[in-house]
């Protein structure tokens, strides 16, 4: 490819800089000791840096999900603050098979570093097992001013000593506020925003299921690794008590599952998750990502790209703005160093003005190793999304990437993903008809 050669420079200049090596998380479900312990004398605030913000989706550890029940003891307020940075180079290239119509000339796009993007997480223990996180990101591709993801609680222990209790919240966890909702485990292996230490590729699933909703979600860890968890939210990603022509109906999601470390060699984890909104004025389970995906300017037509409204390339919204029913079942395997993970993910919905529901379905797999001690990997995925949006049928997009990473402490990372991506059954006077990008990314990571 023409652009590859090209990409050398920056690669070095991005693979010489200090960036993270991860330890593998064994499975994290098991209950923990949520005993009262003695009350803590009142100490003075404290400010500490963590690795992991518990109970956010920050930098976290390779084969993390759900956050782990915390324990029991309590020493005083803590202030605790964590951050996440990510610098992108691309050198992709585009063509699309679309007659000539309006909005069907492709831009013309170069290699060149995309906006640098960053957040920042700002966490408090409150009391034993009560903790509170607002997360904010400081700049992305679509809102490149600051502005809160959310803010929410999590309470892993009660804060009222009594014995029913207590032996209740050994194994119960909550969470409440706005936040982003635990449908699917994908949502815990993508970029967000420069959060991206997690995804050992560089842009997230073509389907890309992650939204942020203002709800509660009640999880019960059970024996063997087992757990089931089950949330209500308003179906919409922010506040809002406009009378609306659709009726503000709440959503439901539940996840059940197991995630077992069977032997160090060994571990196993298997979930389904539902979502469904029977009636929301705006449903954003596949469009609630507001920070942009990873490939800028692939099949934008150049008004398009020239103004800078589009956000989103490469993904596939089909549409279900005011219902919706999708599922999602994972199944994630460590196995010595070889790590797989799959998506398959059928969904159903449609706008209010539309006559009739439709359907897209998800699939796709990640195979990725590690080596020495986790401080190098390589992987690959595969995705295809099928279905009928954007007022056609029989549509199809397919993702392959191969990637690479080096981590060189446990919260800095460079990446490197070759991408190609194919559109096929668009209708012929739309850029998608025919279309395909591919090329080469490369991306640098901090985050504590």
């Amino acid at each position: 490819m023409k652009t590859l050669n090209r990409a050398l420079l920056p690669f070095a200049v991005l693979a010489a800089a200090p960036l993270g090596a991860q330890t593998h998380l064994a499975a994290n479900t098991a209950p923990a000791d949520t005993t009262p312990a003695p009350a803590a004398t009142q100490a003075p605030v404290t400010v500490s840096a963590l690795p992991v913000v518990v109970g956010s989706p920050s930098a976290g550890g390779v084969g993390q999900f759900e956050p782990a029940k915390q324990g029991r003891d309590f020493n005083g307020l803590q202030l605790q603050i964590g951050g996440a940075f990510a610098q992108t180079f691309q050198a992709l290239d585009h063509e699309t098979s679309a007659t000539a119509a309006p909005n069907t000339t492709l831009g013309q796009i170069r290699p060149g570093f995309n906006l640098a993007s960053a957040n920042l997480n700002i966490g408090a223990q409150l009391a034993r097992g009560i903790r509170v996180d607002l997360e904010s990101y400081m700049a992305s591709r679509h809102h490149n001013e600051f502005w809160v993801k959310g803010g929410y609680a999590t309470i892993d222990a009660s804060p009222i000593d009594v014995p029913v209790l207590n032996r209740i919240m050994e194994y119960t966890t909550i969470r409440a506020g706005h936040m982003e909702i635990n449908y699917g485990d994908a949502h815990f292996r993508r970029s967000d925003n420069g959060n991206t230490i997690r995804n050992p590729f560089i842009e997230n699933y073509v389907l890309d299921a992650f939204t942020t909703e203002i709800g509660a979600e009640v999880m019960v860890r059970g024996p063997y690794g087992t757990f089931v968890m089950g949330g209500v939210t308003s179906g919409e990603n922010k506040g809002d008590i406009k009378e609306t022509a659709v009726d503000a109906s709440p959503a439901y999601l539940g996840k059940v599952g197991f995630d077992r470390q069977f032997s160090p060699m060994l571990r196993l984890r298997l979930t389904g998750s539902l979502y469904s909104a029977s009636s929301s004025p705006a449903v954003t389970l596949y469009g609630g990502d507001r920070t942009g995906s990873r490939y800028w300017g692939v099949l934008e037509d150049t008004a398009t790209l020239k103004a800078g409204t589009s956000f989103t390339n490469g993904r596939v919204n089909p549409g279900f703005a005011n219902e919706i029913s999708a599922w999602q079942i994972n199944p994630y395997v460590e196995l010595g160093n070889l790590e797989l993970f799959g998506v398959i993910e059928p969904a159903s919905g449609k706008a209010a003005a539309a006559a009739d529901r439709r359907e897209v379905n998800q699939l796709a797999g990640d195979v990725v190793y590690r080596l020495l001690n986790d401080q190098l990997y390589v992987g690959g995925r595969w995705n295809r999304v099928t279905g009928d949006w954007s007022n056609q049928t029989n549509l199809t997009v397919t993702r392959t990437a191969f990637s690479g990473g080096w981590f060189v402490t446990k919260n800095l990372l460079t990446k490197v993903e070759y991408v190609t991506q194919d559109y096929e059954g668009f209708a012929a006077t739309d850029i998608r008809n025919g279309a395909k990008f591919n090329g080469l990314s490369i991306e640098g990571v901090i985050a504590f």
